[in-house]
């Protein structure tokens, strides 16, 4: 392989936006039936290039190569001509259409040259995931399947389009860990096949299980690719930040006090009107970490909506700093000392046609230090906001920058930065560190001990095991709407996936 021609070459890409060079002079190159990762912390280039290559953006300098043959690309149709295809990390489905019906879409078959061969569709799209071992239903609607089946209804729309060439964009951020495997046996699959994969992750232990080579950008600048064997998470995690990172959280056994958060029998039901979460009852305390594990989908997305005031509580009792609340608004739970990182920041996080110092004061605007008699201080919001940018590192964007314009691990620093900022009193996590990179993760983990140290109660509430693993002081886990036992955080992670797909199952924890 080492002596095989690049399928495909980038030779001195440069692509600059207002005030920042975003790809400085970035060579790159591919070859067949290979997975090279592409790593880089937020902000370091990697979509963009992957958008030069796409056709969404064009290059200011530099040339590409498509076997060999000078490419001009000014739109994904064009990219998709010469075969390169790529899966964005939000995926671009239509929920009320069939699986068929989103992979032919702009390209359905026809009868007679006019009518709609649907089943002709059906039977294409199954030929194609059998023989890349992609098992979706192609009947199913979009609104009806897994987040990783949806992953793999992507990935079939490029291959019936005669993509060679695949660009994985964070394919594993909205995935599970058991999801995230079934991925890399398709990968291995495609490769196996001849396809050749560019996988972009800031994950280090899954690009050293899947690449063959892996490329790192930092500012803009390609710093280092190197093959799979000759790469560690700490020579990789180093070329990314330009210094040594720090892996593992390094913190003292918490000193936990008064519980600040109570949760007592609290029922919760589902947008279908079905019982999502099932008589749960915990109790964070000031000073500690608490994680709850689990597999997507048991209940951890409505118990958060519940606690925050997102959702109505249809029996139990929550209680905040020893005050109870009942059927309380958003509004009056972040009055009570709730601090909320929401696990889709899209939906819940940041309004995205908003400014970022607009975003930072959405729950003070109405404070003195942003507003007087109605009217607001543009110039207290910006200041106030370029300070917190510059604390929580969010690169990309200054105070009047839109939101929507940054990458969505910077736009998850915004979050975090403005939740953290209100000093509450018990902070909800939830995918904190969705999409960060590894000097990003680092700076959270390390604030989130932080404000434990302070004495605040944090519920950790995330799918990645190792994080739970390392930050909670107590592990409690959900199965099916119930906590089904609680753990000590020096369990293994064979026992909490037992138990997060329902092994060993109790009725009834005290917490």
């Amino acid at each position: 392989m080492a002596d095989a021609a690049p399928v495909l070459e980038l030779r001195g890409i440069t692509k600059r936006f207002p005030g920042i060079v975003a790809n400085d002079a970035v060579d790159f190159d591919l070859r067949v039936a290979e997975v090279h990762a592409l790593l880089g912390e937020n902000g370091a280039g990697k979509s963009t290039l992957m958008n030069v290559l796409y056709g969404l953006y064009h290059p200011d300098e530099g040339e590409i190569l498509v076997s060999g043959k000078r490419a001009r690309i000014h739109s994904p149709r064009e990219a998709i001509e010469l075969g390169i295809g790529m899966v964005h990390q939000h995926f671009m489905l239509i929920p009320v259409m069939t699986v068929a019906e989103n992979i032919v879409l702009a390209t359905e078959p026809t009868r007679a040259g006019v009518l709609l061969n649907y089943a002709g569709a059906v039977e294409r799209v199954r030929e194609i995931s059998d023989r890349f071992g992609l098992a979706v239903d192609p009947n199913a609607r979009i609104e009806n399947i897994t987040v990783g089946q949806q992953q793999r209804v992507e990935i079939l729309k490029a291959l019936y389009r005669g993509a060679d060439i695949l660009i994985l964009d964070e394919p594993t951020a909205v995935l599970t860990p058991q999801e995230a495997g079934e991925l890399f046996e398709v990968i291995e699959s495609l490769k196996s096949q001849g396809k050749s994969i560019i996988f972009i992750s800031h994950k280090l232990n899954e690009v050293l299980e899947i690449a063959d080579r892996i490329s790192v950008l930092r500012r803009g600048k390609m710093v280092e690719t190197c093959t799979r064997e000759g790469a560690t998470e700490d020579s990789l995690a180093r070329a990314m930040v330009g210094r040594e990172v720090l892996l593992r959280v390094d913190k003292t056994p918490a000193r936990p006090a008064e519980p600040l958060l109570e949760v007592e029998d609290v029922r919760v039901l589902d947008d279908r009107g079905l019982e999502a979460v099932r008589g749960v009852s915990l109790a964070v305390r000031a000073g500690e970490i608490l994680g709850i594990a689990g597999v997507d989908g048991n209940g951890q997305s409505e118990l958060i909506d519940a606690i925050t005031g997102l959702r109505r509580i249809d029996s139990g009792r929550v209680r905040v700093a020893g005050r109870e609340f009942e059927h309380a608004s958003a509004r009056q739970m972040l009055d009570a000392g709730i601090g909320h990182i929401p696990e889709d920041r899209h939906r819940r996080g940041l309004v995205l046609d908003f400014t970022l110092a607009e975003n930072i004061a959405l729950h003070d605007y109405a404070e003195p230090a942003s507003s007087r008699f109605g009217w607001l201080f543009p110039r207290r919001l910006i200041e106030r906001a370029r300070r917190l940018l510059r604390e929580f590192d969010v690169r990309g964007g200054a105070p009047e920058t839109r939101a929507g314009a940054l990458s969505g691990g910077n736009q998850q620093k915004v979050v975090i930065a403005r939740e953290v900022s209100r000093n509450p009193r018990v902070l909800l996590a939830a995918q904190p560190t969705r999409g960060l990179d590894v000097g990003a993760i680092e700076y959270v983990h390390r604030r989130l001990v932080e404000e434990r140290d302070k004495g605040r109660a944090i519920l950790l509430i995330s799918l990645e095991l190792d994080e739970i693993l390392s930050l909670a002081d107590r592990i409690l886990v959900i199965y099916e709407g119930r906590i089904v036992g609680e753990y000590p955080p020096d369990a293994s992670e064979e026992e909490l996936g037992v138990a997060m797909t329902g092994g060993g199952r109790r009725e009834e924890v005290a917490v």
